[in-house]
């Protein structure tokens, strides 16, 4: 064997070899087909250029808990004592994993092994009333599967932090739902083999103040920084396909390794098939939303794109037109991609977490803003209208703040050389509208931008993010996109002399600005007895005279409105 692979390592040439168990202690339920003998094709030159590298991390050996932790957790003993209880008390999940890699976590779920979460909670309210403190809020949240949620889930306020309490459980899920048909009270072991990720399987054991990993690799691959299921893989995605896009999330988080038996699985055709049906469209948005506000979203919607899984999550509507030319996925991550690193490089206070998470979603699904749908009455709809509401059932906001960056973000893209200019710069590109017709030549820029600002209001700086990264906008950069070539330093200067231009002509919160003149103070001057469209369109140029003159007064502008109108009827 070792002759063989040196050979096919010098060659390149595949060769067969037998595929490895898997390095995990198996659980006494798993059926011994979960072991394959059968081989696989090994390229020497492919497997060596697709390894990453491993991620260094740094796992403590213990967990240290802070002064609250303490106090909490000495209540739920001091609970268990009071009333003779035989219960284990282990948090559960992430809260493990984030006290072991050294983060804080606020998020604590206790797992109990014989009792529900709601009983156990009024125990603890006894205890405390016993012991003279007052039991804050307390509630219990019922099962809904309708909503996702297979386990009655009891809360409380202990030491003003909200506890979890659900019992451990083992379950089995029918074909074609993420609702269980079996489901009841199961051990620490069976409970943690049921859980998404190794990772996410730990327990730590308050009564005994220890760490529990039993499945044996918890630990061990949190050190190693590697995405494993504790079960087989795909079996585990069909029982709940969210788990396929919880995997991504916390590789992408914590910089992690998806594990190659996961990727497979989270890649073929049935995994895919399961998350578009059996699972909620309001959770799948959800998970892509912490992934968007996370710490690494280039990478998260990376690995959907790897997986083939982006038009799954991000579906578009049956009759979209036009078109959608192959690989528009990657160009939609290359996009985030650009935007991500120049976030980062114009500095990441310039934008809010809103603003932020928002821009993002912008330039990813920039390569998507000219394609529509026709509604019932024949309307074209932006498909980004249909990913937000439908695919992920996203606030309607969102979906209208994207598209309507989506279509006043070109209408920066002629005042960029007048922003990144000391000089005038004649305005060629512009279509003037009638109301800017008695706007000194001077002025018609900051009327221009006013406007503009006044449509995109908080969100005008992501806009401009937006033309940088598409100016000049005769030029085709899919291509330098793709390659990473994003030529950040150039569109960091042109975003910050743009947003210094606009800062320098005191237009920013100018959508606070409220009207010299009110439609009233209009109608008395055309003398109208209601109002309607004139006085509408004489609202637009008394907006616009007003940008041009930032110092004038209600009765400058009121004669000004006198003496056009005058003119006005003169001519006519």
């Amino acid at each position: 064997m070792r002759v063989a692979f040196q050979t096919a390592l010098l060659s390149c040439e595949p060769i067969f070899v037998p595929k490895l168990r898997r390095s995990c202690y198996p659980h006494p339920s798993l059926p011994i087909s979960w072991f394959p003998t059968k081989t696989r094709v090994f390229s020497p030159c492919r497997a060596i250029m697709a390894v990453p590298s491993r991620p260094t991390v740094q796992v403590r050996d213990n967990i240290e808990l802070n002064e609250t932790e303490k106090k909490i957790f000495d209540r739920l003993l001091g609970t268990v004592r009071h009333f003779g209880l035989q219960n284990q008390l282990r948090v559960a999940g992430g809260w493990v994993r984030d006290k072991l890699l050294g983060k804080d976590c606020y998020d604590i779920d206790i797992a109990l092994d014989n009792m529900l979460g709601s009983e156990f909670v009024e125990k603890v309210r006894d205890y405390l009333l016993h012991v003279g403190e007052e039991a804050q809020g307390i509630a219990v949240i019922p099962c809904n599967p309708e909503q996702s949620k297979h386990l009655e889930t009891a809360r409380m306020r202990i030491c003003d932090t909200w506890i979890d309490f659900v019992n451990l459980r083992c379950e089995e899920y029918c074909e074609n739902s993420r609702i269980p048909t079996v489901q009841k009270y199961g051990t620490a072991e069976e409970d943690a083999y049921r859980r998404d990720l190794t990772i996410n399987s730990l327990f730590y054991n308050i009564n005994t103040s220890s760490i529990e990993d039993y499945t044996k690799r918890g630990i061990a691959d949190l050190k190693s920084g590697k995405i494993v299921t504790p079960l087989p893989p795909k079996s585990t995605f069909m029982d709940d396909p969210l788990r396929v896009l919880r995997a991504i999330r916390f590789g992408a988080r914590f910089g992690f390794i998806l594990d190659e038996e996961l990727k497979e699985a989270a890649s073929c055709d049935e995994v895919k098939a399961a998350l578009s049906a059996k699972i909620s469209r309001e959770r799948i948005g959800t998970e892509i939303d912490l992934m968007i506000s996370g710490n690494q979203p280039v990478q998260a919607m990376t690995y959907i794109c790897d997986l083939k899984l982006f038009w799954v999550v991000f579906s578009l509507h049956p009759k979209y037109e036009p078109a959608v030319p192959e690989g528009c996925d990657r160009l939609c991550v290359a996009y985030l991609d650009a935007t991500w690193n120049l976030i980062q490089l114009i500095g990441n206070s310039t934008f809010n977490d809103e603003q932020r998470r928002l821009a993002l979603y912008t330039a990813m699904f920039l390569p998507l803003r000219k394609t529509v749908y026709k509604d019932n009455k024949a309307k074209k709809i932006p498909v980004v209208s249909y990913i937000f509401r439908d695919s992920l059932k996203r606030k309607v906001s969102d979906a209208e703040t994207v598209i309507n960056v989506h279509y006043a973000f070109e209408k920066f893209l002629p005042l960029i050389p007048y922003f990144a200019s000391n000089e005038d710069v004649l305005l060629t590109e512009v279509d003037w509208e009638r109301e800017f017709v008695d706007v000194p030549l001077a002025s018609k820029s900051r009327v221009l931008t006013g406007f503009l600002l006044r449509e995109l209001k908080d969100f005008w700086r992501v806009a401009l993010l937006m033309s940088t990264l598409v100016y000049p906008r005769n030029i085709d950069c899919t291509e330098d996109l793709l390659n990473k070539n994003f030529e950040l330093e150039r569109r960091r200067s042109l975003f910050k002399a743009a947003e210094d231009a606009v800062l320098k002509l005191g237009l920013d919160k100018i959508w606070d600005i409220k009207p010299l003149v009110n439609g009233r103070d209009i109608m008395n001057v055309l003398q109208l007895k209601s109002g309607g469209p004139l006085v509408r369109e004489w609202q637009q140029k008394i907006l616009a005279w007003q940008l041009a003159r930032p110092s004038a007064t209600a009765e400058e502008c009121l004669e000004w409105m006198r003496e056009t109108h005058s003119k006005r009827l003169r001519m006519e």
